[in-house]
């Protein structure tokens, strides 16, 4: 059962059975239909149904030649709002199943950004379409499910400070790409930023709190390459009900490095009180949906 359907409204599932009537309620009430016709074994079908606005229960699986239907996995999602990146995307196939894993490198973040694919079946029928799809620069909605989360106070910070935080990070990004080119005098400066910051950052921790210091932050976390440990600041956030359990789900607008993406919480799970302007810090597993041209 997938650890993360308490993000979506469904914290009491602990039984397959119970699972298995809500896989049955997703395939005969579906909000959403995908198909692929010429799959290998089959007819391979991707249903979603809503039970929270934008959020819900993805099922995946085969018509056999009997036109049977036959359910392979389920995963809860949460798609998104606006275009999170426009960089160059690279889709890969999951060993064990029919779903994809992708890679995006976002110079705002620093590091490879690894998804789950959500639009699976409109992918298959893309790429079988387009064979130089792999490495395109197609738009991508980032978002995420969290089982964990707080909610922390701003920083008080006057406009100008804002001002120059975004310059230095333009002035970052194109430094960083610059590096990748092969520019060796712009690794020797991002070199001795870093040295800078190591610096300012070993002064400060010995009065300062950490979260002070550190106003955002989306990093890789545990073992599983698409969850990741992130603090964003709210630039907006909803509060709905699951229409089957009737639990609260807490949706909320980050924007952490200059990334501006969507994450999906149990209000059980969130500690505090969301408000615009204030920080989310948690964990999610982060998902993408690739906007394809129709």
């Amino acid at each position: 059962m997938h650890s993360y359907l308490r993000a979506v409204g469904f914290s009491t599932i602990s039984k397959r059975n119970e699972m298995t009537k809500i896989i049955r309620d997703v395939v005969h009430h579906y909000d959403e239909k995908h198909v692929v016709e010429d799959y290998e074994d089959g007819t391979f079908v991707e249903y979603s149904k809503f039970y929270v606005p934008d959020a819900g229960i993805s099922v995946c699986g085969v018509f056999d030649e009997k036109k049977i239907f036959h359910p392979e996995y389920s995963f809860p999602f949460f798609k998104g709002t606006g275009i999170t990146s426009r960089e160059p995307v690279v889709i890969e196939r999951h060993a064990e199943k029919e779903s994809f894993a992708g890679a995006c490198d976002d110079l705002r973040i620093g590091v490879t950004l690894i998804f789950y694919l959500q639009n699976i079946a409109e992918y298959m029928v893309e790429s079988k379409k387009n064979p130089f799809l792999e490495n395109a620069s197609i738009p991508l909605t980032l978002s995420g499910l969290s089982r964990e989360g707080s909610i922390l106070l701003p920083l008080m910070k006057d406009r100008e400070t804002v001002m120059v935080e975004k310059e230095m990070t333009k002035n970052r990004n194109n430094l960083i790409a610059a590096a990748r080119n092969g520019d060796e005098e712009a690794m020797e400066s991002l070199t001795m930023e870093d040295m800078d910051t190591y610096s300012m950052i070993s002064q400060r921790i010995a009065t300062d709190d950490v979260f002070t210091i550190v106003d955002s932050y989306f990093m890789p976390y545990g073992i599983e390459c698409d969850q990741y440990n992130v603090m964003g600041e709210i630039l907006d956030y909803s509060i709905n009900k699951n229409t089957l359990t009737g639990e609260e789900i807490v949706q909320l607008s980050l924007e952490s490095n200059d990334v501006q993406y969507d994450v999906c919480i149990n209000r059980n799970d969130l500690l505090g009180e969301p408000k615009v302007g204030r920080r989310f810090k948690g964990i999610i597993w982060l998902q993408g949906c690739m906007h394809f041209e129709k």
